[in-house]
């Protein structure tokens, strides 16, 4: 039996294991205990390596056994784990994607408001062709992960003839990104407000993303005529980033809910 936590942020899921548990075997691990009918169910899994001196090291493994660098929202879910299983207010993950510093806001077991340094944006324009679509028009964004940003003004988040879903299985996996990459479909609603859909690399259609939800702002904020402080607005709840300047750290503000810890049988 394996022991896991179980944690949500905004509906965006993941499992929480310790690294020893994994046994070099992470990517089967994902595939099997992610499956939301026959295991547990997750959008990930998230392996926590603890490292000399009190350091973390978090892997992040998607529901189909592929790696990412990091999950912004996973990295929240582990914080909120850390809060409540340690008492820690304050702490710092190194990842794929480069170290993420969390700070709980508020405690209300199961609940945790935690706000996360989430690395400086790059935000690149760019055109990409797809067969059958022409050109898309759109925004590379590396917030330690790959993502590519649309703007929409439908209110179904519909583009070029296509659901959000469908373009973005199509974008997620286009040979210009030889390793896949998030895809977000952004809604500017006001200067201080953005609403948006992610198709997520390793798993499709998730309810929200922290690092999508700062690609989208970051973004908005670059390309767009908004504000440097947001409110973004997905399927599964709202969160808050601040990015003062294009060479300052973003920050993303949201809840982390603990929803179970149990064990699980190994495949």
């Amino acid at each position: 039996m394996i022991p896991f936590v179980k944690a949500h942020a905004c509906g965006n899921d993941f499992l929480i294991m310790e690294e020893p548990l994994a046994h070099r075997r992470h990517a089967e691990l994902a595939r099997k205990l992610c499956a939301r009918n026959t295991s547990v169910g997750a959008d990930g899994i998230e392996f926590l390596e603890r490292k000399a001196g009190g350091n973390f090291f978090l892997r992040l493994f998607n529901a189909d056994g592929s790696e990412a660098e990091l999950s912004g929202n996973g990295t929240r879910c582990v914080a909120a784990w850390l809060a409540r299983s340690e008492g820690r207010k304050d702490v710092a993950l190194s990842t794929h994607g480069g170290l993420r510093t969390c700070h709980v806001i508020e405690s209300t077991d199961p609940l945790y408001l935690i706000e996360s340094d989430m690395g400086v944006p790059r935000v690149m324009p760019r055109t990409i062709e797809l067969p059958g679509i022409g050109n898309v028009p759109g925004a590379m964004v590396n917030v330690g992960n790959p993502h590519f940003v649309l703007f929409v003004e439908t209110e179904d988040f519909s583009a070029h003839g296509y659901t959000w879903q469908e373009l973005g299985a199509q974008i997620s996996t286009c040979p210009l990104f030889p390793h896949g990459t998030n895809v977000e479909f952004v809604r500017v609603l006001s200067p201080s407000e953005i609403a948006f859909r992610i198709f997520e690399r390793g798993c499709g259609p998730t309810t929200s993303s922290g690092t999508g939800t700062c690609a989208s702002s970051a973004a908005a904020m670059a390309l767009g005529s908004t504000e440097r402080e947001l409110t973004a607005v997905a399927e599964g709840g709202t969160q808050r980033t601040v990015w003062p300047s294009s060479d300052a750290v973003m920050r993303l503000t949201g809840p982390a809910e603990i929803i179970c810890v149990g064990e699980v049988s190994a495949p």
